[in-house]
């Protein structure tokens, strides 16, 4: 067994990793055309001035794009026979609580029963004491800095909300922060950075994902704060996106999202405790020549990986592999010294999608401890 070397790293090899994978069923087959989409905007709190904009936008798009648009501020069409007329539910800019115990009943059920949620900027700001929209929206509000300008990073391009964008997106808007990080639950699509503006406090700073719930599809974008953002076409095209994943008329792959951890077999590697880690844990001790094996995860048809990872260490370089340690490789990405074992960043890397069997990582670097692996995702 490997010398721990890192401070703080008293108990280690002992853990036994417990496998944590999921497997989110990123969408259905697609919807009927056309569809119907309904636009709710009731507030209940603060009133986005962008909402009428907003509202002609997504009008604009179904005329477009082959689905109607039913816009509303009466939550009395929260009933199960009404809902079914959608294959989509938008909250645009919706603020506090806007539906009652019955209507909630009827909209849960919709959803768990494979409708679509889109939640827009303030959709993040409603509804705090209803747990299941808590985790339908991923995440809720907590505070946000004047509008300015910011860059974002786009770690999925796969998806119908990204694909038209690179692999960053600098825009103007009003900027949340929210109360939880919402990455271990959800698919992050686009991340900002908090480098490049002032106001953040979430460091690892998710703004737009997407995710399975029940047999339904949520799609969230905390942008749409200004009414100059619908007048933006890469804006437009990402709400798109969105509405069109949620009513199941766009598809993407399973998303598999596995904690690192989890291997079912290694040379070198250990399971490390690490508090700021999804599971107290990360797959860790990572130096030149190790690597992971995956049994439990296939590699067939797999076109893009991310990882959440932490280096105090030297960095180094993260291969992803099919079939065996020296399998065929079908992506690789460089992994940065963040600055400590607590400071987590996102890689991403395509992958060549030529691979069948099942996962392995390969690590290599310089001397030393190279990086830490919290979780990650293929897709």
């Amino acid at each position: 067994m490997k010398a721990l070397t890192r401070i703080g790293s008293l108990m280690a090899a002992a853990v036994v990793a417990v496998v944590g994978i999921s497997t989110q069923q990123a969408a259905p087959a697609p919807a009927a055309d056309p569809y119907q989409v309904l636009v709710f905007s009731k507030t209940a709190g603060f009133r986005h001035d962008s909402i009428p904009t907003g509202i002609q936008t997504i009008r604009d798009l179904g005329t477009a794009n082959g689905f109607t648009v039913t816009a509303t501020e009466d939550s009395n069409v929260f009933t199960t026979s009404q809902l079914a007329n959608y294959k989509a539910v938008v909250f645009l800019s919706t603020t506090g609580d806007v539906l009652n115990a019955s209507q909630q009943t009827a909209f849960e059920s919709y959803i768990n029963g494979g409708g679509g949620y889109v939640g827009v900027h303030a959709a993040a700001d409603t509804e705090y004491s209803w747990p299941y929209y808590g985790q339908l929206v991923g995440a809720w509000f907590n505070s946000h800095p004047a509008i300015q300008q910011v860059t974002a990073r786009v770690e999925d391009r796969n998806h119908p909300s990204t694909a038209h964008l690179g692999t960053t997106w600098v825009r103007t808007d009003e900027l949340y922060n929210y109360s939880t990080n919402p990455r271990p639950n959800v698919r992050v699509l686009i991340n900002l950075d908090e480098s490049t503006y002032s106001g953040g406090n979430m460091g690892d700073h998710p703004i737009a994902w997407y995710h399975a719930q029940g047999s339904g599809r949520s799609f969230y974008t905390g942008f749409g704060h200004t009414i100059q953002s619908y007048s933006e076409q890469a804006f437009r095209q990402h709400l798109l996106g969105g509405i069109q994943y949620a009513a199941g008329a766009g598809s993407t792959p399973p998303v598999t999202q596995i904690e690192g951890e989890a291997f079912s077999s290694q040379s070198g590697v250990q399971v490390a405790p690490h508090g700021g880690a999804s599971g107290g844990r990360t797959l860790g001790y990572i130096d030149n020549g190790d690597w992971a094996g995956y049994s439990q995860v296939s590699t067939a048809g797999r076109t893009s990986f991310s990882a959440r990872i932490s280096s105090g260490g030297a960095g180094g370089t993260l291969r992803i592999r099919s079939g065996s340690a020296t399998g065929t490789v079908l992506g690789t990405v460089a992994v940065p010294v963040t600055g400590g074992w607590d400071n987590f960043q996102t890689i991403s890397a395509t992958l060549t999608a030529s691979g069948s069997g099942p996962l392995f990582l390969t690590f290599s670097g310089g001397s030393g401890s190279l990086f830490d692996v919290d979780s990650f995702t293929l897709q």
